[in-house]
């Protein structure tokens, strides 16, 4: 018996096995929802008392990735 699991996005259940290419979401539409909400940065975790120090140069590390031929 598959194991069932609630899609992320819509909340359908659905089986979670390799048949689903799509897992752990239901259907490429709530893949790609998901994948927008990272873009537009709608998830996070919370944190108190960031510093600017602390914070990441996205271009740096997209730099650093180049240069070794990560991406």
């Amino acid at each position: 018996m598959a194991l069932m699991v609630t899609c992320p996005t819509c909340k359908k259940e659905i089986s979670y096995t390799t048949d689903n290419f799509f897992r752990p979401f239901c259907s490429k539409r709530c893949r790609f929802i998901d994948l927008g909400t990272w873009l537009e940065e709608g998830y996070s975790i919370p944190a108190d008392n960031v510093s600017k120090d602390d914070e990441v140069d996205n271009f740096t590390v997209l730099d650093k990735l180049q240069t070794r031929n990560i991406i």
